[in-house]
């Protein structure tokens, strides 16, 4: 799989559904880059850098992580540089790996067929929590190209995190505007307050982590039209 171009700036390696793999982001800055997710595991996290290295990319100095769910970090053991989340996201993968020692990983794996997939041939699954954590808002400028990371409200989790590269017209979402999981219902309030952090942002390009690159319109049609 190689990695899509979005803009001068910006590239993603392409979500799978088949081990739901989500959508990982890369943003290029004159000094340094950073990632956005830090993928499903080892194998995934791999398979990102090896189609950063064939596009003759640096590998990141900082992965963003969009929110605590397994798909999104459970690759961070063997991530290039630091990680960044915010506290609650911390705090949910704290847990999260606690319950696992207290369970094993079969009870992960119960979870969904596609984790069972993702992690076939006894590839060990690791739980680490970001090294940088931050609450609220942090701004980051990677060398002219200004990233802005925030909290957000979300009907899919608690822990939220948006990630805006303004100078490109990007908005990554991660999981923000999808249901809660398992059944994936939607919080028609939370869906409000979403939609209403997003409509404040001027992106002409918005990335879910499961699906391909919609406008400011499609998304906010599809969070309201669902909820």
């Amino acid at each position: 799989m190689k990695l899509n171009r979005l803009t001068e700036r910006i590239w993603v390696y392409p979500h799978e559904e088949e081990r739901d793999r989500p959508n990982l982001g890369y943003i290029r800055g004159d000094r340094w880059s950073l990632a956005v997710d830090a993928g499903h595991s080892d194998d995934h996290t791999a398979a990102f850098y090896r189609a950063l290295e064939e596009a003759g990319l640096p590998l990141p100095s900082l992965t963003v992580l969009t929110h605590w769910h397994w798909d999104h970090t459970f690759g961070m053991h063997v991530v290039h540089g630091l990680c960044l989340a915010n506290a609650r996201t911390n705090g949910h993968l704290r847990a999260f790996r606690e319950r696992i020692e207290r369970e094993g990983t079969e009870m992960f794996f119960a979870l969904d067929d596609r984790i069972r997939r993702e992690y076939e041939g006894g590839r060990p699954v690791v739980v680490t929590l970001s090294d940088l954590v931050f609450s609220g808002e942090m701004l980051l400028d990677a060398g002219n190209c200004p990233v802005r990371v925030f909290q957000a409200d979300s009907p899919h989790t608690d822990d939220a995190a948006l990630v805006y590269a303004p100078g490109e017209g990007v908005l990554f979402l991660g999981d923000a505007a999808c249901g809660a999981f398992p059944g994936w219902e939607k919080d028609p309030a939370l869906a409000r307050k979403l939609a209403d952090a997003i409509e404040g942002i001027d992106a002409d390009t918005l990335l879910e982590s499961h699906w391909i690159p919609q406008t400011k319109r499609e998304l906010l049609h599809t969070l309201l039209e669902e909820a």
